[in-house]
């Protein structure tokens, strides 16, 4: 990974969420001056960046917020990695203002309030290629989103587009493919699956016939990072995916093997969303010719490391004995 963001003062914003977690301890270990945007300036309240929290710098914010954008301004950062979003598919159906608020008016709230800066990363999301006849899904494709979020995050996109197009911003897309990884939150498919097969519960799906690819967190950091160092990512639009799908009930099965579990397996009991997405891939090829970036974490290799995390994870939360436990019983 390039060293080009060293002594940077770098922004994330959402810092605290799954994948910007990530991008902010391999900034830390750069040695970028890494700034973050949280909703509260509390380290209870941001917990997957406890043990960095002294190393970086919070500014508590709203992206919403003209008065939050000013002092985002105020701290000068030179590489903006915008990740903060409300980030529920399912839930931005009764969100729906939330969603497109935050997605597109913080973005563009955003955009507007700093101006002044050496590289403008938008996190989009393959969410918004929606529905397609065909895969894999190339970035020339026409998106057509079937969520309120994805709807908003392609507003965001567009925006960020805008503003490069008119006014030459070094503004670049990328658009990550589904994440997985230590510190998902249980919402998302793989992080609940994964705690449901290590706890012995049921585990209730759909037929699980529909195709996702799914990507470890660590292979995304590389693009992002890469994306906000590569001169050639200015104004594109880039895909970060494997290019492999795989049926959901075929990672039931190999989640529930791995994890060696006794949960009962119900596949076939939930129906389908009425939105649903048949198939999801990714073309890869230009962040390849772009960015020089592939994936060096394989599926079968990143869902070891995430089941082992997860594993003295529940050990460590759902153990009434553990120091974890005993902190919330003194705090009750």
């Amino acid at each position: 990974m390039s060293t080009s963001l060293k002594k940077k003062r770098v922004l994330v914003t959402g810092g605290s969420g799954f994948i910007p977690s990530h991008i902010v301890h391999r900034l830390v270990d750069t040695g970028a001056h890494v700034l973050v945007t949280t909703k509260y300036n509390s380290i209870i309240d941001n917990v997957r960046l406890a043990d960095v929290w002294d190393s970086i710098d919070v500014i508590e914010a709203d992206l919403r917020n003209q008065d939050s954008i000013r002092l985002i301004r105020n701290a000068k950062p030179d590489v903006i990695i915008h990740t903060a979003a409300y980030n529920h598919v399912g839930d931005s159906f009764t969100h729906f203002s939330e969603a497109l608020d935050s997605n597109l008016k913080g973005t563009a709230n955003l955009i507007e309030g700093l101006k002044d800066f050496e590289r403008f990363v938008y996190i989009s999301t393959s969410e918004v290629y929606g529905f397609q006849k065909t895969v894999p899904f190339e970035e020339l494709k026409t998106p057509f989103p079937t969520s309120p979020y994805a709807v908003g995050k392609y507003g965001g996109e567009l925006y960020c587009r805008m503003k490069h197009h008119v006014t030459g911003l070094p503004i670049a897309v990328v658009r990550p493919f589904n994440a997985f990884g230590p510190y998902q939150s249980p919402r998302a498919v793989l992080a609940e699956l994964i705690i449901n097969c290590l706890r012995g519960v049921p585990v209730r799906t759909t037929e699980g016939k529909q195709t996702r690819e799914f990507n470890y967190v660590g292979n995304l950091v590389d693009g992002i990072l890469m994306a906000a160092t590569n001169r050639k990512a200015v104004g594109e639009v880039i895909n970060l995916g494997t290019g492999r799908e795989i049926p959901i009930r075929d990672v039931v099965r190999k989640i529930h093997k791995l994890t060696n579990s006794s949960s009962r397996l119900e596949i076939g009991v939930l129906p389908y969303r009425p939105t649903e997405i048949w198939r999801m891939c990714a073309s890869n090829r230009k962040a390849r010719r772009i960015l020089g970036w592939s994936p060096e974490v394989g599926f079968e290799e990143g869902l070891k490391k995430t089941i082992e995390w997860y594993r003295a994870f529940t050990n460590e939360f759902f153990n009434p004995k553990s120091g974890l436990n005993r902190l919330a019983r003194q705090a009750g």
